[in-house]
């Protein structure tokens, strides 16, 4: 395999991913926007349009390089896969309720406040619950490493469609989450020759497949079908497969080199985008009778990009880039390549 399939690999990764985070953030401050307005947007429905494959993508391409990682010794695999999750965990955890322990102490009082920090711990809490549950998923899938993988699929896909609800997070995310991520590893190969393939292929047809995919993923949406029992998980693997083709004919382009950046800066965003959307939203709000709510909804998903990647920039190099480096001092590990990685490409190692 020469340097140059590689390398377009990770840049079609890398569009993924960052075409995905926009997607979150977007529907984060939407539906920040119409809570605090308490009427639906215009971004509404694309919103709604994006739920099938919005988070399954994330998580698939999380597993799609593992086989390269799995196999390394319990104590490296936890380093990488567990203890540098937890880090920025923890890390973001406190940032986030120092935010709003004021409002809480103020509502709850300081004893409720310090109790729901520390549920946090153990409850995957408010928009980090996604590396929460990147660290059990390498941890399950390495203790599974030796279990047939057909099996393994078969048994996440029963939970999957067995759709628990028990009110704590970690159950119902596994359930409805692992899946994706076992498939990225399962089903790696195959997604890579996927999209070897779309990069082979007539730029005129693939559009043509994206602009029907879209189509019918509207259709399916707007008629809850999308999220039938039992035709869900194939509709989000449709989406996921949309989003790889979108993403390979982007890499010549310039949409697709500003998405591979802020794909290869996801976590980073991901982490520290609810720092600059809040207010951003609240100063937006208060020019209601200039913009619409809709653009409200875009302003403050531009200032919690945005500001996630400044602050960043910022602060490497500083006696603040511990917010998106994790020192020495909280490694598992003597090895520098696995305590020296920063938070940027935290979802494909």
């Amino acid at each position: 395999m020469n340097s140059a399939i590689d390398k377009s690999r990770i840049d079609w990764v890398d569009i993924a991913k960052g075409f995905c985070i926009l997607l979150v953030v977007m529907m984060h401050a939407t539906l920040g926007v119409e809570k605090a307005t308490g009427e639906p947007t215009l971004l509404n429905g694309f919103i709604e349009w994006a739920k099938p494959f919005r988070m399954p993508d994330f998580f698939l391409i999380s597993g799609l390089f593992l086989a390269s990682r799995i196999d390394r010794p319990w104590r490296g695999y936890l380093d990488s896969k567990v203890a540098y999750f937890a880090y920025f965990y923890v890390i973001w955890l406190t940032i986030q309720f120092a935010m709003k322990a004021p409002g809480m102490i103020a509502a709850d009082g300081a004893e409720a406040t310090l109790l729901a920090y520390l549920t946090g711990l153990v409850q995957p809490w408010g928009t980090l619950w996604f590396i929460y549950m990147l660290a059990v998923f390498f941890v399950t899938a390495k203790l599974l490493n030796e279990a047939p993988k057909a099996l393994v699929w078969s048994a996440a896909a029963m939970i999957y469609f067995a759709a628990p609800h028990t009110g704590w997070l970690l159950v119902d995310e596994f359930a409805a989450r692992f899946v994706f991520f076992y498939t990225g590893y399962w089903a790696a190969p195959m997604i890579f020759r996927f999209a070897g393939t779309v990069a082979k292929s007539p730029l005129a047809l693939v559009i043509a497949a994206l602009v029907a995919w879209a189509a019918v993923n509207g259709l399916l949406v707007a008629n809850g079908l999308a999220f039938a029992k039992g035709l869900d998980l194939w509709v989000s693997y449709a989406g996921v497969a949309a989003v790889v083709a979108f993403s390979v004919i982007l890499l010549p382009t310039w949409p697709g080199r500003a998405l591979a950046y802020c794909g290869r800066n996801s976590i980073k965003i991901y982490l520290a985008f609810p720092l600059f959307m809040g207010p951003a939203r609240v100063v937006a709000l208060k020019l209601g009778s200039i913009i619409p709510d809709w653009a409200a909804a875009l302003i403050s998903m531009s200032a919690g990009v945005i500001g996630a990647l400044v602050l960043a920039h910022i602060v490497n190099g500083t006696r603040f880039d511990f917010l998106f480096k994790r020192p020495n001092a909280f490694a598992l590990s003597t090895s520098r390549q696995s305590t020296q990685r920063p938070a940027e490409r935290i979802a494909v190692i």
